[in-house]
C-alpha cells in the first residue's frame, strides 16, 4: 500500500503512529547488499581461478618449449627427455581421483591454493639442476678460441684434448574469462620460451663477451631455467587469494529457486537444503568412500562413456606426442632456431587452437546441436584434421650434406656407418676423434663434422669468425686453383627448405584449428551421457586416464622412436652416449608424422563406435517425447537420470591438455 507525502505529513504532525510494514524495505536493502557481496565474491573467485589457469597453462607449455634446450644442456637422448616431460603428469596421479571425488565435500578454494603452492615448488625444482651442475661447456678447438694465431686442426696430436669453453644456452562471460586465460597461458609460455632461448644459459654467471657462438649455433643452449623460476613465482601469486575465500559463496535471491545442476551453482549455494544434505562437511570419510566402487562400476557400464574414453586416450596420445616434439621436429627438419620455433608456435598455432575451440562452442550454442550431432562434429573434426596431417609427409627437407654421414667425401649421396664413414684418404694423416661435433661448412656446400676431419691445415680468426684453409677433404671436389676453405658452423639446408617450412606452417595452422573444433562438442557429449551425480567423478576418471595412459607414456615412446632416426650421437665428457647431433630428416619425418597419424586413425574408429551406439539408442522406436514436446536423442533409462542439457555445458570448454593441442 502506497502512502502519499500529504498523508505522511499529517501523521507526523498528529504524532500518531501508523503501523507500516517495513519488511519490504529491509528485504530490498538486504537483497541489494547480498547481491553486491555475492557478485564481488564471484568476481574475486573467477579472477583468481583465471590466474591459476594461466599459471598452469604457462608452466605446461613452457616445459614443451624447453625440450631441445634440456637435451643439449645435459647431453641426454629424446627418450629420457620424454620421461622428464611425462613425469610432469605423475604428481596428478596421487590425488586426482580423490580430489575429484572428495573435493566437492571439502574446502575447495583452499585445495586450489594448496595445489598452486605444490605446483610452484615443482616448477622451482625443475630449474635447480642448473645451479648444482656447474657451467655449461661445449667443445671448441684452440683454433676457434679468441686467437688470431694460425693453428692446424689436422696436425693436432691425438692425445691433445679439445679446449673447454662456455656456451650460451625458456556464467557465459565468466566462463569465457577463465577459458580465455587458459589459452593465453600457452601463448605466453611459448613466447617466454622464445625469449629465454635467446639468452645465454649461464647469463649472470659468466662474461658474455667470452662466448664465441650465437643462438643460431647448433650447440647453443638458452637460459631454459629462467622461465621455470618465472612460472614458479606466478604460481605462488595465483594461489594466494584462495586462502582467503570462504568455503561457499552466497547464492543470490534471484537464483535460489533455480533448478540448474551446474558445478558452479553447487559451489555458490549455501541455503539449498538438498545440496547441504549431499555435501555435509561433517560427513565421515568412510561414508563418502563407500559409494566409490559402485560409482566406478556404474560409470564404466555406460558404453558411450567407455568408448569415448578409449577414443580420447588414443587421440591425446597422438596429440601430446606430436606437440611435445614439435619444436624439435621444426628445428631438425627445417633448420630453424629454438627461439624462432617457440615464437612461431606461440604466435600462430596457439591462436588457431583458441579460434577452433571458440568455433566449436559457437556451433553447439547457435544451432543447439544434439548429442548425436556433437558426436558427428567431433568425429568429423578428427577425420579432416588427420587427413590434413597426411599432406605434411610431402612437406619435408632433404638431409643436409654431411661428409661421412649422408654423403661420401666425394659428394656421392649415401648413408654410411659413421664409425667407418667418417674417415677417408683425405684425412687419414690427421689424428682426429670421431666423437667430436664441431661442424664447419666447406665452400663446396658440404658440412664436415670437424675441421680435423675436413683435413684443414691452417686457420685464421677467432670464435665464430674463424676461417679454415687448405682443407684437403674440401679440395677433393674443387679445382686445384680453389683455396679449399671452410667456415664455422654447418651449411644451410637446401634452397627449397624455407618454402617447405612456409607450407608446413600453413597446413599446421589449419590442422590445429580443425582438430580443435571438435573438442567442445566431444566434451559436451561426454557430460550429457553421464548421470548428473556422477559427473564430477566421471571427469576425474577421464582426466586421470588421459594423464596416465597418454600424458605420461606418449612423450616417452615418441622419444624412443625419434632416437632411432639419429645419424650421429654425441659423447658425454664422463663417458657414454650423449644427445643426438644429427637426425636423418626423411626417417624423422616418417616416424614423427607416421606415429601421430596411426594413433589418430585408431582413435577415429572408436569415435565411429560411439556414433554407432548413439544412433542405435536414438532409433525411432526408442525415441520418447519429453514434457515440453522436445524429442530425446540419447535415451537410456530416463533423461533425468542420464543427461544434463543445460547452457552451462556449452559455456564449459575445457578438456585435458587443450592448451597444448597444436
Amino acid at each position: 500500500m502506497e502512502i502519499s507525502s500529504k498523508e505522511n505529513a499529517q501523521l507526523f504532525s498528529n504524532n500518531t503512529i501508523l503501523p507500516v510494514d517495513r519488511s519490504s524495505f529491509k528485504s530490498e536493502s538486504s537483497t541489494s547488499k547480498e547481491k553486491q557481496s555475492c557478485c564481488g565474491g564471484i568476481k574475486i573467485f573467477l579472477g583468481a581461478l583465471s590466474f591459476v589457469y594461466f599459471a598452469k597453462a604457462l608452466s605446461g607449455s613452457y616445459l614443451k618449449s624447453t625440450i631441445t634446450q634440456i637435451e643439449r644442456r645435459f647431453d641426454i637422448p629424446s627418450s629420457l627427455v620424454g620421461v622428464i616431460d611425462g613425469s610432469f603428469e605423475i604428481g596428478n596421479l596421487l590425488i586426482i581421483v580423490f580430489v575429484s571425488y572428495f573435493g566437492a565435500k571439502l574446502h575447495r578454494p583452499r585445495i586450489i591454493g594448496a595445489g598452486c603452492l605444490i605446483m610452484s615448488a615443482g616448477t622451482f625444482l625443475i630449474a635447480m639442476p642448473q645451479f648444482f651442475m656447474g657451467r655449461y661447456q661445449y667443445e671448441r678447438f684452440p683454433s676457434t678460441v679468441n686467437s688470431t694465431v694460425s693453428i692446424s686442426p689436422c696436425l693436432q696430436e691425438k692425445s691433445q684434448t679439445p679446449l673447454l669453453a662456455l656456451e650460451k644456452s625458456q556464467a557465459k562471460i565468466n566462463a569465457g574469462c577463465v577459458q580465455t586465460l587458459a589459452i593465453i597461458g600457452p601463448i605466453f609460455g611459448f613466447l617466454l620460451g622464445s625469449l629465454c632461448a635467446k639468452l645465454y644459459v649461464d647469463i649472470g654467471f659468466v662474461d658474455l663477451d667470452s662466448i664465441t657462438i650465437t643462438h643460431k649455433d647448433v650447440q647453443w643452449v638458452g637460459a631454459w631455467w629462467l622461465g621455470y623460476l618465472i612460472a614458479g613465482v606466478i604460481s605462488v601469486l595465483a594461489g594466494i587469494p584462495f586462502w582467503f575465500l570462504p568455503k561457499h559463496l552466497p547464492k543470490p535471491e534471484s537464483r535460489k529457486d533455480s533448478s540448474t545442476s551446474s558445478e558452479q551453482s553447487k559451489f555458490i549455494t549455501q541455503d539449498n537444503k538438498e545440496q547441504q544434505k549431499s555435501y555435509q562437511p561433517q560427513m565421515k570419510f568412510a561414508e563418502m568412500a563407500k559409494d566409490f566402487l559402485p560409482s566406478l562400476k556404474n560409470l564404466f557400464g555406460n558404453p558411450v562413456y567407455s568408448l569415448y574414453l578409449c577414443a580420447s586416450i588414443l587421440h591425446f596420445n597422438s596429440l601430446i606426442g606430436m606437440v611435445t616434439y614439435k619444436p624439435k621436429y621444426i628445428e631438425q627438419q627445417y633448420g630453424q632456431t629454438s627461439s624462432k620455433t617457440n615464437f612461431v608456435i606461440g604466435l600462430i598455432n596457439i591462436p588457431a587452437v583458441a579460434f577452433g575451440i571458440f568455433s566449436g562452442g559457437l556451433i553447439m550454442k547457435k544451432f543447439r546441436i544434439s548429442v548425436l550431432g556433437a558426436a558427428k562434429i567431433s568425429l568429423g573434426s578428427s577425420f579432416f584434421g588427420y587427413l590434413l596431417l597426411l599432406s605434411l609427409f610431402a612437406m619435408g627437407c632433404e638431409n643436409s650434406d654431411v661428409a661421412g654421414l649422408t654423403v661420401s667425401y666425394h659428394g656421392i649421396k649415401q648413408k654410411v656407418d659413421y664409425e667407418q664413414g667418417l674417415f677417408s684418404e683425405c684425412n687419414l694423416g690427421c689424428m682426429c676423434s670421431q666423437n667430436d661435433w664441431d661442424p664447419i661448412c666447406g665452400e663446396n656446400g658440404i658440412t664436415y663434422i670437424s675441421a680435423c676431419l675436413a683435413g684443414c691445415q691452417a686457420s685464421n680468426g677467432s670464435g665464430k669468425n674463424t676461417v679454415f684453409f687448405n682443407c684437403s677433404c674440401v679440395g677433393i671436389l674443387e679445382s686445384p686453383s680453389r683455396s679449399s676453405s671452410a667456415v664455422m658452423g654447418p651449411c644451410q639446408k637446401g634452397n627449397e627448405c624455407p618454402k617447405m617450412f612456409l607450407y608446413f606452417l600453413v597446413i599446421s595452422v589449419i590442422t590445429s584449428y580443425t582438430l580443435s573444433v571438435g573438442g567442445t562438442p566431444g566434451y559436451i557429449l561426454l557430460l550429457r551421457c553421464i548421470k548428473p551425480h556422477l559427473k564430477s567423478f566421471a571427469l576425474g576418471i577421464y582426466t586421470l586416464a588421459i594423464r596416465v595412459l597418454a600424458g605420461i607414456p606418449a612423450p616417452v615412446y615418441f622419444g624412443v622412436a625419434i632416437d632411432t632416426t639419429c645419424l650421429k650421437w654425441g659423447s658425454k665428457r664422463c663417458g657414454g652416449r650423449g644427445a643426438c647431433r644429427l637426425y636423418d630428416s626423411s626417417a624423422l619425418r616418417y616416424t614423427y608424422l607416421g606415429l601421430t597419424l596411426v594413433l589418430g586413425t585408431v582413435s577415429i574408429f572408436f569415435s565411429i563406435a560411439v556414433l554407432w551406439v548413439l544412433r542405435k539408442r536414438s532409433a525411432p522406436p526408442d525415441e520418447t517425447l519429453s514434457a515440453n514436446g522436445e524429442r530425446d536423442t540419447c535415451v537410456t533409462k530416463s533423461r533425468k537420470d542420464n543427461f544434463v542439457n543445460s547452457d552451462h555445458l556449452i559455456q564449459t570448454t575445457y578438456w585435458p591438455e587443450k592448451e597444448t593441442r597444436l
